[in-house]
């Protein structure tokens, strides 16, 4: 075989990985298409308690680390910053992804947070990610995986779990 046959089956291959690759990712879109991010700011009244900068790794279904979703906004890894804001009605959890609009998770949907060693495509020392789980609507609970990286996993979870109502319990460990 010559240089320039091996060059096109290397060009071929590549393009077909590629082209597979483009293919499942747009079948995951349309699977997870029902599923939006809750865009908005803070509300009105909202108190912002703490503030950490981190990397946010991923949202996925329920207790499965490694099932990503691809919700518009939360689809890829980004810098993040978590704003954690009290005071009643008005408190919440609010992400400012790079590139992507605010996005606000009321204290009503939170479900639980709690710490997590594994998410897909990250794996850390143990309990080194803070696993936010939450109502992405009425039914569907879902994960969010941060990496903090001004505090600690431990006292995100903390700030969180703050805000929460006594009813909202954390779960156990992924």
């Amino acid at each position: 075989m010559t240089r320039e046959g091996a060059l096109l089956i290397m060009v071929a291959v590549a393009l077909v990985l590629l082209a597979l690759g483009v293919w499942a990712w747009r079948r995951r879109t349309q699977r997870d298409a029902s599923l939006t991010a809750p865009v908005g700011e803070l509300p009105a009244g909202a108190v912002p308690e703490t503030t950490v900068s981190g990397l946010y790794v991923a949202t996925t279904r329920h207790d499965e680390p490694l099932e990503r979703l691809a919700v518009r906004g939360l689809g890829f890894r980004s810098h993040v910053d978590v704003i954690v804001a009290g005071a009643g009605s008005t408190a919440g959890v609010a992400l400012d992804l790079t590139g992507q609009p605010r996005l606000f998770i009321p204290a009503a949907r939170i479900v639980s947070v709690d710490q997590a060693t594994v998410a897909i495509d990250r794996v850390v020392e143990k309990q080194g990610l803070t696993r936010l789980s939450w109502l992405i609507d009425d039914e569907t609970i879902v994960d969010s995986y941060f990496r903090p990286q001004t505090v600690s996993a431990r006292a995100l979870a903390a700030a969180v779990q703050n805000i929460l109502t006594p009813t909202q319990t954390p779960g156990g460990d992924a």
